[in-house]
């Protein structure tokens, strides 16, 4: 029996893809600017004894990297199932062991950033803290966080900060409303929500903009 017949198939991988097999992890290491003799396994990173400052340095930079496109990744990716296989794509996002409710989020800020508007140096957390304003607001505030290097935290601290002060000038522009829903009428709501791809305050928004005749409504379009 050859040894390709012996190697076996691990659950999840598509077929013909071989756990260990020859080469594998040398074409991991050299996808990720991961030196040689450096393991990259599922749960270990494995780094010699003698390796050079500057090829450490360089692995931990190609980590964030991998670590802040994985998420830009699972989003294109959820939005992909939602639109090409409708009714079957939330049974395979179990595979990903993150909630389903998260990984909505992170469809719904894929939706408002197309490709072409998300910034590199950014996380998709800093694209998300900025999602819910008009896109002119989304870029001036995503190119201020850019070019004054802040994290994610300190961008959403500073648009608190803008909310305050447009709640000062304007009192009445701050409207807080209380819903009492019995759990029906929650459950109902909250399915179609994420049958409209948006988070379910945003969506009960949407629909009050829509009775209301409000066709101007920055966040009317369907996340």
């Amino acid at each position: 029996m050859s040894a390709a017949v012996n190697r076996q198939t691990r659950p999840g991988l598509a077929s013909g893809v071989r756990a260990g097999a020859p080469g594998e992890q040398g074409a991991v290491r050299g996808r990720l600017g991961i030196d040689a003799g450096v393991y990259a396994g599922r749960v270990e990173l494995r780094i010699p004894v003698g390796l050079g400052f500057e090829s450490w340095c360089r692995i931990g930079q190609q980590i964030r990297r991998i670590s802040d496109s994985s998420c830009w990744w699972l989003a294109d990716w959820l939005v992909y199932g939602e639109e090409q296989f409708p009714g079957r794509y939330q049974v395979v996002c179990e595979e990903t062991s993150l909630s389903y409710q998260t990984l909505r989020n992170y469809a719904w800020v894929a939706r408002k950033f197309p490709p072409s508007r998300r910034r590199d140096s950014l996380s998709l957390q800093h694209h998300a803290e900025a999602a819910s304003l008009p896109e002119a607001e989304q870029d001036l505030w995503l190119a201020r966080a850019e070019r004054e290097s802040w994290s994610a935290r300190r961008l959403r601290q500073e648009l608190r900060k803008r909310a305050r002060k447009l709640d000062e000038a304007d009192p009445a522009t701050r409207v807080q409303v209380t819903l009492s829903l019995d759990s029906e009428r929650r459950d109902r709501w909250m399915q179609a929500s994420e049958a409209a791809h948006m988070p379910f305050m945003d969506w009960i928004v949407r629909i009050i903009d829509d009775a209301s005749g409000d066709r101007n409504a920055p966040d009317r379009k369907t996340a």
